[in-house]
């Protein structure tokens, strides 16, 4: 076990209630979803609706009641506007969710501004840098930390596990030192709590609005430290700060405080994905456990799984989008301004795209789908998840033979309207 890295108790805690809040905000009514996006599909496609607030969602781009909002349920339709970044743009999340951030947000970015962040940032994200991460960083910390301990127990909750590694990976990455647990806990939730802001309950709302502000404050001025600690030591390396530090697109450099800003960014969800996909992954391959036993057998599908996990039960069931001009979807006229919920949830399982879309095939015909979105934002940290999930499913399928469901613990479910996963994981093995 790598010395030095492990948290406390009480740490551990504290992260969990962060998540558990973040759950809770976000997870909508407790209905069959997938049932009634089939039957959106087949009736109503498009409907003048704020379909994911119905379901008790949280609107992240801010409660407007002078915008009127659509939603679309089809794969075409979810395709068109995810791909067309001038015509449905994403600004209005500058003055949402990326209010906590200082309305400095990647995601909440348009046109030039977008294009030339994206393409400053986008180098360090590709499978050729993530891919030196693996060996170096992501296998040992998985392995030695997390479930070699666990093997002669022969039983775990593996949310615990699923919870806590994205975390220890993505800070280890970005640079921060691996010998304090108890900082990296504080950021996390920090992090955690910044989700929790946009509220669907008004008189929750000020109130989380004002925890969300300070925990932002308070990570923004972490990361500010470690950048100038980083920077002013002078040394490249691996890890993300400096790779940011030394990053240029037309002669153009990130200051300290885009760099802060933007790993302040990336943190709320970075571990909220990679989280919930592990739950749901696992859940999809026991409930088959044939199809688990060739995925051990086979470690060519891993990637496969992973990829049709993030299809048939994406952790973001919907994205957003702002109408720039006058538009016409499926002869239902869209006015300038209107807000555009685009329900890949449901596209993802359009029966029109996908054979037997609601199968779990991890060896179908691949097609795009949009759990980490499509087009010009799409999910800049998509690899490292992917990878993060790839490390993992094969070091618990190396580490755990015979892993099956807990007999003695509840089944787990995959639920939510938002934010979607199951909220336990009990398993044994051999």
């Amino acid at each position: 076990m790598l010395e030095g890295v492990l948290m406390t108790d009480t740490d551990k805690k504290q992260l969990e209630k962060s998540f558990s809040g973040v759950a809770e905000n976000y997870k909508g009514d407790n209905v069959d979803l997938h049932a009634i996006c089939k039957k959106m599909r087949d009736e109503s496609p498009v409907i003048e609706a704020d379909f994911m607030s119905s379901l008790g969602v949280p609107n992240i781009a801010g409660y407007d009641s002078s915008r009127k909002t659509f939603s679309l349920f089809k794969y075409d339709d979810v395709m068109k506007v995810m791909r067309d970044a001038e015509t449905f743009t994403s600004g209005f999340i500058a003055q949402g969710l990326g209010s906590f951030m200082d309305g400095l947000i990647l995601t909440g970015m348009d046109g030039e501004q977008h294009k030339k962040m994206r393409s400053l940032l986008q180098p360090i994200f590709m499978p050729n840098v993530v891919n030196t991460w693996r060996t170096t960083k992501m296998d040992p910390i998985i392995r030695q930390e997390f479930l070699a301990p666990l093997v002669e127990q022969k039983k775990a909750e593996l949310m615990d596990f699923g919870l806590h590694f994205p975390v220890r990976l993505i800070y280890s990455l970005i640079g921060f030192p691996d010998n304090e647990p108890e900082k990296i806990k504080q950021y996390a939730a920090w992090a955690l709590d910044i989700l929790a802001g946009p509220q669907v309950d008004p008189e929750k709302a000020k109130a989380a609005r004002a925890a969300a502000l300070k925990s932002s404050r308070d990570l923004y001025d972490a990361v500010r430290e470690s950048v100038e600690h980083v920077r002013s030591d002078g040394q490249e390396g691996g890890d993300l700060i400096r790779r940011l530090i030394h990053a240029t697109y037309e002669g153009r450099a990130l200051d300290d405080h885009e760099i802060a800003t933007f790993i302040r960014s990336l943190l709320p969800a970075a571990g909220e994905t990679t989280t919930r996909t592990f739950g749901s992954l696992l859940v999809l391959l026991l409930e088959r456990p044939e199809l688990l036993e060739k995925v051990r057998n086979n470690r060519a599908l891993v990637a496969s799984a992973i990829d049709e996990a993030v299809r048939y039960e994406p952790v973001a069931t919907f994205k957003v989008r702002q109408a720039a001009r006058d538009v016409e979807i499926r002869g239902v006229p869209i006015p300038k301004g209107s807000m555009v919920q685009c329900i890949v949830i449901s596209a993802n399982r359009d029966e029109e795209i996908f054979d037997q879309a609601d199968e779990f095939d991890i060896e179908r015909k691949v097609r795009p789908s949009f759990g980490f979105g499509f087009g010009p934002h799409m999910c800049i940290g998509q690899f490292i998840a992917k990878m993060e999930l790839n490390v993992a499913l094969n070091a618990v399928l190396d580490l755990f033979p015979g892993l099956r469901f807990d007999p003695e613990q509840p089944k787990p479910q995959i639920t939510g309207a938002q934010l979607r996963g199951p909220h336990s994981l009990p398993v044994i093995w051999d």
